[in-house]
């Protein structure tokens, strides 16, 4: 597997279970490739980020304590 069809299947990833064949494609290219494991760890770390701010936007109460936090 490529750079590029790693970058591609680390995204996809995220939308859809991938086949056996693709994991360990993936998984071998990733041991080998450190500017891969970068973007995976890069990918996750936006994935996650988006998803704690969803969490934030979704609960006013957090958002509240946040402003009296930020005011003292």
């Amino acid at each position: 597997m490529k750079c590029r069809e790693v970058t591609r299947t680390l995204s996809e990833a995220h939308e859809r279970p991938l086949a056996l064949g693709e994991q360990v494609a993936l998984q071998l290219h990733l041991a080998m490739c450190s500017s891969c494991r970068n973007f995976r760890r890069q990918v996750t770390f936006r994935r996650q980020s988006m998803q704690a701010y969803a969490r934030l936007d979704d609960d006013p109460d957090q958002d509240s304590a946040g402003d009296r936090d930020a005011s003292q």
